[in-house]
């Protein structure tokens, strides 16, 4: 049986400049499987992170740890929930 409200559609990741560099500087097929899991689980769910303390002035930073692939992302989801912007990544 179908589900009523039809398949959820996964958030787009967009990187940050500051994490593109970082992206950059990732040689390790490991560590670039790690992370592409970690975009995986984010990307199904952009509220599985936690929110970070703040103000309402910004973006509403949320982290998502994940201790065995030993990745952390920082990310902001934007008022559409369709895209999630990596500010931050950590492998």
């Amino acid at each position: 049986m179908p589900a009523p409200h039809g398949p959820r559609r996964r958030a787009r990741i967009t990187f940050s400049d500051s994490a593109a560099k970082q992206l950059d500087s990732l040689t390790s097929e490991a560590e670039l499987h790690a992370l592409d899991r970690a975009l995986v689980v984010v990307s199904v769910d952009p509220d599985v992170g936690e929110l970070l303390p703040g103000d309402s002035t910004g973006p509403r930073l949320r982290q998502y740890v994940d201790d065995v692939e030993r990745v952390r992302l920082v990310y902001w989801v934007t008022a559409l929930k369709t895209v999630v912007v990596v500010a931050f990544l950590e492998v």
